[in-house]
């Protein structure tokens, strides 16, 4: 399975017995059974009918309505899928200081293993790169997470390890492109414009896959709650950042795939995006990233980054529900 991307401005979306058509004017673009779809993604100016959500909901499919450059504007999803015994019980968890900094140092932990799994892997390949300097002071960081009291330090923590980590990013970006460190709202390069769209992919589908499970998307324990963000969603995806967002990028830029042409500058806010024909093909990419077969550090089963969101997600409603410990995702290559 795997998500539909629909960006062709002024289609629509409809359907036709258990399959979906995408069409313009007269053009069918796209026909898919819908046991196919994992989820459907629209990107600016694109109608649907009532007839395909109904189909969607009917196989529970959630439909992402985003911006053309990838902000999300909001989800439609089924309410069959809503587990209220599990959302009560992450309610009374979000009251229990101890659980909530149990969990948010194994997610800081986590994130953190992982800048430097990307790291070592990169310099075997690089052997002439130093990033002495960045490794200690990631290791630095992990120690300390350990002892830490308060989610308040582990922010802390999280952005000094965040700083050294993107110094060593730069150091592995191998093409025309530089990079001026992280530069998130707006993006205004893009290296960054790339590790923002993906991470916002990432954020979007573990947000929706949340819901789908009966989780509160919106009720966090690392990340404070704040109105209209599924904080939740923030704690989860923070883990696969470096493993998915940070790979996908150093390989679209240092492979080539991507070049200065493949952008475009809004004059309004210095903001860069990809272009249109530039995004289809992004896509494919990400598409190729998330269903790539590997096998998992930690069960030692065949997988997919896709199967990984769940199985987080999955280990985060048995700790919730059982008191067991949560157990990040951690990168092995």
């Amino acid at each position: 399975m795997a998500n539909l991307y629909l960006t062709e401005q002024n289609s629509v979306l409809r359907k036709s017995g258990d399959r979906l058509i995408v069409q313009k004017d007269d053009e069918i673009l796209l026909e898919v059974q819908c046991h196919k779809i994992n989820a459907v993604l629209i990107f600016g100016n694109v109608q649907f009918t009532t007839q395909a959500v109904h189909e969607l909901f009917e196989h529970g499919i959630e439909m992402a309505i985003l911006t053309r450059t990838g902000k999300l504007i909001g989800q439609i999803t089924s309410p069959a899928t809503k587990n209220i015994t599990l959302r009560l019980q992450q309610f009374r968890k979000y009251w229990d200081n101890t659980f909530r900094l149990a969990l948010s140092r194994e997610i800081v932990s986590g994130k953190i293993k992982n800048c430097l799994q990307v790291i070592r892997h990169f310099s075997y390949n690089h052997p002439d790169i130093s990033f002495e300097a960045e490794n200690i002071s990631l290791k630095t960081r992990l120690n300390d997470v350990k002892s830490a009291a308060q989610i308040e330090q582990l922010f802390g923590l999280e952005g000094s390890a965040a700083n050294a980590y993107f110094d060593a990013f730069g150091k592995m970006l191998l093409s025309e492109f530089s990079f001026p460190g992280r530069k998130k709202h707006p993006s205004t390069d893009p290296v960054n414009a790339l590790l923002s769209l993906t991470y916002t992919m990432i954020f979007n589908e573990i947000s929706s896959l949340l819901d789908g499970l009966g989780f509160d998307p919106y009720l966090g324990y690392y990340h404070s709650i704040d109105y209209g963000r599924a904080s939740l969603a923030s704690d989860l995806m923070e883990e696969f950042r470096a493993p998915i967002g940070d790979r996908l990028t150093l390989n679209l830029i240092n492979n080539r795939v991507f070049g200065q042409g493949d952008f475009y500058s809004n004059p309004n806010d210095s903001s860069v995006y990809l272009k249109r024909e530039s995004l289809k093909r992004y896509f494919v990419e990400y598409e190729g990233m998330l269903n790539h077969g590997f096998v998992h550090p930690g069960t030692k089963e065949n997988t997919t980054f896709r199967k990984c969101f769940r199985l987080q997600a999955e280990r985060l409603a048995s700790s919730i529900q059982n008191d067991s410990p949560y157990i990040p995702f951690e990168l092995e290559i």
